[in-house]
């Protein structure tokens, strides 16, 4: 069996700048900005370059996704410093990211018998008549991952390359391992 590969299609990271933001504020001078108070606390600022989204509460804290690497993070976070350097708001400490999740898709190059994984392989979920793809949750490290017949795969709930790759590595070998009792 080959190596899976994947793509990181999103990064959701979490901020402080230890300095309260004022929204209102920042809503009416970026046009860039989805702001809601009765709705929802935080106002939304989409970056564009890199693309992303950024909640921004009041209290100083940063919600950034859509990014796909953390050095974009670490820009976008910039862009959001930039933002709020414009009304006044000056922050003096480097901000420190925290990875939450990350998002891979990509494939593990065969054809896969979800029935027989949902049956072989523990911590599964799968209702094709609900959604096509197989749910199988790694223990450690924490991931989930989406399995299809196709052997494409969406991976999430890892917080580093290293924890992604190694949740990759892990779901191919208990996947061989469930494929090895199959042709048994």
């Amino acid at each position: 069996m080959t190596k899976s590969n994947y793509k990181i299609q999103n990064i959701v990271a979490t901020t402080s700048l230890e300095k309260p933001v004022p929204l209102t504020k920042l809503a009416r001078t970026n046009p860039n900005t989805e702001y809601n108070p009765e709705t929802f606390p935080g106002l939304v600022l989409r970056i564009k370059e890199p693309k992303s989204a950024v909640l921004v509460f009041s209290s100083g804290n940063l919600v950034c996704t859509g990014t796909k690497s953390v050095s974009q993070v670490r820009q976008v976070i910039q862009a959001v410093i930039k933002q709020l350097k414009k009304i006044n708001v000056n922050v003096t400490t480097k901000p420190k990211i925290t990875v939450q999740n990350i998002v891979a898709s990509g494939s593990i190059n065969l054809k896969l018998n979800l029935n027989f994984l949902a049956l072989e392989m523990q911590n599964t979920e799968y209702e094709p008549e609900q959604f096509p793809g197989l749910v199988y949750k790694l223990i450690e490290p924490n991931a989930t991952f989406l399995l299809f017949s196709n052997g494409k795969l969406v991976c999430t709930g890892t917080k580093n390359k290293q924890q992604l790759e190694y949740s990759m590595t892990q779901l191919l070998k208990n996947v061989k391992v469930a494929l090895k009792n199959y042709k048994k």
